[in-house]
């Protein structure tokens, strides 16, 4: 094996990272726990993000925080070039290929198991070829009409979430007559492109998409419902982490808590989630949240 070229962040408030050397072979979701909820840590390579925005935006910061996220334990980081908050802008496909390309090939080289967060199948492509092993799609009713064919062709996992309209226009579309029984109808026929372009069943992975097109208590009621997702069959993602409804619930003084304060907060509810049975939580904090996690699993006794 070979070392990174990879120079671990230096300062009075980072710790030493281990010492990287090339893993002998790419990871892939097959070698992960199975015994409990699984935690995938939040890299967004961008200047705009709603909670970490411009944090880890430089492509050495960026590896130095994935390679963080993954010796703190995360079982998967997902490596994002494009902010989904609402009202984000939308970046050039080359921006984006320029921020998670090498980005991903440095993490999948030292044995992390990395996701691409993208909505655009040309980006999903190279991250798969830097060695990226899932792919994280917020495009929800409006996925890519090409999708489904790369998925199937390159055999990865694929991560169907919920969502209605872009970062624009998303606000403007929380609008639902049942919000669990619409997101299930919503995501059924998504998920039939997929298997009928050739993905098998279990590399689908539902997420209901909270917080995307979601307001306020239609994310509690989402939240309290997750049996109905994990009754569909395929494995299921939550990402409540940091998200603007726990800042409601936080808020004090009639001013929602900043993101960064939201973090007890998501903690518990990774650990309502993880026992409700999901496969994975999408959080910032890993350590805290795999403490959680490992809670659900010894509390529910698997």
């Amino acid at each position: 094996m070979d070392t990174l070229g990879v120079t671990p962040g230096t300062g009075p408030n980072t710790l030493p990272l281990p010492v990287i050397r090339r893993a002998t072979r790419p990871r892939t979701v097959a070698d992960l726990p199975t015994g409990r909820t699984l935690v995938m840590g939040i890299l967004n390579v961008t200047p705009d993000s709603f909670s970490d925005g411009g944090d880890h935006s430089t492509r050495g910061a960026a590896i130095d925080h994935g390679l963080r996220l993954h010796f703190a334990g995360a079982d998967i980081v997902d490596v994002g070039g494009e902010s989904t908050r609402p009202g984000a802008a939308e970046v050039p496909v080359e921006a984006e290929l320029d921020r998670v390309v090498p980005v991903i090939t440095a993490l999948a080289r030292a044995g992390a198991l990395v996701s691409i967060d993208t909505r655009r199948p040309q980006v999903a492509a190279a991250a798969i070829d830097a060695g990226a092993a899932l792919v994280n799609d917020v495009s929800g009713t409006a996925v890519h009409p090409d999708m489904p064919a790369l998925i199937a062709q390159r055999g990865v996992h694929y991560v169907l979430q919920h969502s209605r309209g872009d970062s624009r226009t998303m606000t403007s579309r929380a609008q639902y007559d049942d919000v669990v029984e619409d997101v299930i109808a919503e995501l059924a026929p998504l998920a039939g492109r997929f298997i009928d372009a050739g993905v098998a069943e279990d590399r689908l992975i539902l997420d209901p998409g909270i917080g995307f097109a979601k307001a306020g208590e239609q994310n509690w009621q989402l939240l309290r419902s997750l049996d109905r997702f994990t009754a569909l069959g395929k494995k299921v993602l939550v990402g409540t982490s940091r998200k603007t409804f726990l800042g409601e619930l936080l808020a004090s003084s009639g001013k929602s808590a900043p993101p960064k304060d939201r973090d007890a907060a998501t903690v518990a509810s990774t650990a309502l989630a993880a026992a409700a049975g999901v496969w994975a939580v999408r959080v910032h904090d890993v350590k805290a949240n795999l403490d959680a996690v490992k809670v659900a699993a010894a509390w529910s006794g698997r």
